[in-house]
């Protein structure tokens, strides 16, 4: 396969890779700021810096699957990628977005029992609790984003070798393919509706239940201290799942390439960079 993704910028080759290239750095080094602080500080030894230092680990994972190839292929002007390279890209993408869903449904679980049960919230999230959340989170989507891209990769692709992307991800590969490539599509939306719809739903109930229990508190200062405990939470949450849900759940005869990698920059690479500031400048500890 070769990548067009960026490659109609022939003059903005050197700009993009010195953006991309701080916009890595800044990620690296943001999330793995949180991930120390959050292990060698004393008082940060709670369930929600927990989740948030292996949220900030996840991120670092995330943008490494993709980021350091759109480097090297703007460097070396070379976009050739061969089909397990591809393969193993999509799959580790798949993975890793399927885990932040996941950890994010995890993070508002922990935000509500803090809000709405802050009595039992030492006894419900425990170490070990939240140690198996976590474990789960991580693991859980594996075994169908196995069976995804391999039912993908099993395809013949006679359309083209040009991946109008700058990653290998489901659309654009699923464009490629010769045939009908209807049971595939519907897999695809399955699968995101599980990944994708059942933790958002999740978030959603949680968010639900936090709100009515904070516009029942009586004082003013409470109710700010108490969203604020979660407000930097639902920011990433609204960029994540947004750009996300609009790129997979829309039908695929509106997907067009420019459309496509705008959404895809957006929830690969702009939000993991901006995750640690929305979590550092919203958050007094």
């Amino acid at each position: 396969f070769v990548f067009l993704g960026f490659s109609a910028l022939p003059n903005l080759q050197g700009f993009l890779f010195g953006i991309f290239s701080i916009m890595y750095m800044i990620i690296l080094i943001g999330n793995s700021f949180i991930i120390v602080i959050a292990k060698i500080d004393p008082a940060l030894q709670k369930p929600m810096y927990f989740f948030l230092a292996n949220f900030s680990f996840l991120e670092i994972c995330y943008v490494s699957v993709t980021l350091p190839r759109i480097l090297y292929n703007i460097w070396t002007q070379d976009r050739r990628i061969c089909l397990l390279a591809c393969a193993i890209q999509m799959f580790f993408f798949l993975i890793l977005a399927a885990t932040e869903c996941f950890l994010l449904a995890v993070m508002s679980y922990d935000r509500y029992v803090a809000i709405c049960n802050p009595l039992h919230y030492p006894l419900i999230m425990n170490p070990t609790k939240c140690t198996q959340m976590t474990i789960g989170s991580w693991l859980g989507g594996i075994p169908v984003q196995i069976g995804q891209t391999c039912q993908i990769f099993s395809l013949r692709f006679c359309h083209s070798n040009r991946i109008d992307h700058f990653f290998c991800d489901v659309p654009p590969i699923l464009k490629l393919a010769c045939g009908d490539t209807s049971v595939q599509e519907l897999s695809v939306y399955l699968v995101a509706m599980f990944f994708v719809a059942s933790p958002f739903m999740l978030i959603i109930a949680s968010y639900s239940k936090i709100i009515v229990t904070i516009l029942k508190l009586p004082t003013a200062t409470g109710r700010a201290k108490a969203f604020s405990t979660c407000s930097s939470h639902l920011v990433v949450v609204v960029l994540f799942f947004g750009s996300a849900t609009i790129n997979y759940l829309r039908p695929k005869s509106i997907h067009s390439a420019g459309t496509d990698e705008l959404l895809s920059l957006f929830y690969t690479i702009v939000t993991p960079m901006f995750n640690p500031l929305i979590y550092s400048l919203r958050n007094k500890d």
